[in-house]
């Protein structure tokens, strides 16, 4: 078990690491580096060799890898990014970067999203060195730049230019996942991520005739793009389950004790609750637009209209999501991906998921853990090109009323020290096992 000192390291380690601002804007502008010296120098103190590197100057990755007990094992990645999302300071009760520890929180931009989980895969690192513990399988420990972006300075850099730092791992657990989710009656539920929906982020362009705002134009690019923009924000994409979510729609049936016919699903997800936020994102694919960009002068019809969507897809839908796009857009406007990363799927009755669930359940005893398929997307995307399976396994007990599916690139953002004292102990009883 996690010592003392284990327990504050985690909670300085959060506060000194949300000190640093890693505000990834996009385009290239952020720089990690000096959060990538601050791990590294961490993982040395503990009799590591991190290796420090950059596609890009400033937008630094840590590797570092634990030699475990067994060679003929399969090693084991863990990981965390450096980057977070802009904040706002006139929005924060609190300076969002100013690590503030009060009344047991921890307050500040990734003290979720993600610099906890770095901080606690520190403290259980550095704990395993003053003890003498060696993990059963290798373990490699990857804290990455660019997460919040398109990861190209990052896990994809990683992934594609130094493979070599991965071999052996064919799992890696990452953000998002084994957090407490309150449903309202008192339930306390753990879900535990084995599946991503895939990431298809489009720009739509429309072509037409440029002319004179008061003249006629059966060719208008603005018009084009609005009807094919409200066709895809106003399409219902089918139901679609993959194996992680029908696997969470059955246990959370039988939790609640209600039938789990997955015939209906819709009604399945009325008779859940609030229980059914853990999956409503993920029964679909979705296509929600987001930006629009068109003309130069009001009185000027332009000759063209550009508009961006936010898309995702279930796994083995993709096809499907790309013919679907063609129909909505029609023929005067055309559609690219404008970033894209694969929909992921990882096994259930692997026992690396079935340790997660022990881990969780011993420090929780009261929490039901369920499978769940994440909305969004990881870093795990990009190492599955190394033929990696991506769990979100970041363990935080939180009290009823702290929503952390909402602190995600909230105002406000924050975490309790209590909660960073359970992901310790889970993760360090975890990865011993693992």
């Amino acid at each position: 078990m996690a010592d003392q000192q284990a327990l504050d390291e985690v909670v300085r380690f959060t506060s000194e690491l949300i000190r640093i601002d890693t505000s990834n804007r996009g385009g290239g502008d952020c720089r990690e580096r000096p959060a990538a010296e601050y791990a590294a120098g961490q993982l040395a103190g503990a009799g590591l060799e991190p290796i420090l590197l950059e596609r890009t100057e400033g937008r630094t990755n840590v590797v570092a890898r634990i030699e475990g007990t067994d060679p003929a094992a399969d090693a084991l990645l863990v990981h965390g990014h450096l980057d977070v999302v802009p904040a706002q300071a006139a929005d924060w009760s609190v300076d969002p970067f100013s690590g503030e520890i009060r009344d047991g929180v921890v307050w500040g931009r990734g003290a979720v999203d993600m610099k906890n989980m770095d901080a606690m895969i520190l403290a259980v690192v550095r704990a395993w060195a003053r003890e003498g513990v060696r993990p059963r399988r290798d373990i490699v420990l990857a804290f990455t730049a660019d997460e919040e972006d398109s990861a190209v300075d990052g896990s994809g850099f990683l992934a594609d230019h130094h493979p070599e730092l991965f071999e052996g791992c064919t799992e890696g657990v990452g953000e998002s996942g084994a957090f407490t989710f309150h449903d309202g009656t008192g339930r306390q539920i753990y879900p535990v991520a084995a599946g991503e929906r895939g990431t298809g982020w489009l720009k739509l362009t429309a072509r037409g005739r440029a002319g004179h705002g008061s003249k006629v134009n059966k060719e208008n690019a603005v018009t084009r793009l609005a009807a094919a923009v409200t066709r895809i924000g106003e399409h219902t994409w089918p139901l679609r389950l993959t194996p992680t979510v029908s696997a969470a729609l059955t246990e959370l049936a039988a939790l609640y004790g209600i039938d789990s016919d997955l015939r209906d699903v819709d009604l399945l997800l009325d008779k859940l609750g609030p229980a059914a936020r853990l999956v409503e994102a993920t029964v679909r694919n979705s296509t929600n637009p987001t930006m629009l960009d068109a003309g130069y002068k009001l009185n000027v019809i332009p000759g063209e209209a550009v508009a961006f969507v936010d898309g995702r897809y279930l796994y083995g839908t993709e096809d499907e999501f790309r013919a679907t796009l063609d129909e909505l857009t029609g023929p005067d406007v055309d559609w690219e991906f404008q970033h894209r990363e694969v929909a992921l799927q990882a096994p259930l009755d692997a026992p690396t998921y079935a340790r997660m669930r022990a881990a969780v359940e011993e420090f929780a005893p009261e929490g039901h853990v369920v499978p769940y398929c994440m909305s969004g997307g990881t870093d795990a995307k990009q190492f599955s090109r190394l033929g990696i399976a991506g769990y979100g396994f970041a363990p935080l007990r939180l009290p009823e009323g702290l929503d952390y599916q909402a602190l995600f690139h909230g105002v406000d953002e924050r975490v309790p020290v209590e909660a960073l004292h359970f992901g310790v102990q889970v993760l360090d009883r975890f990865l011993r096992t693992a």
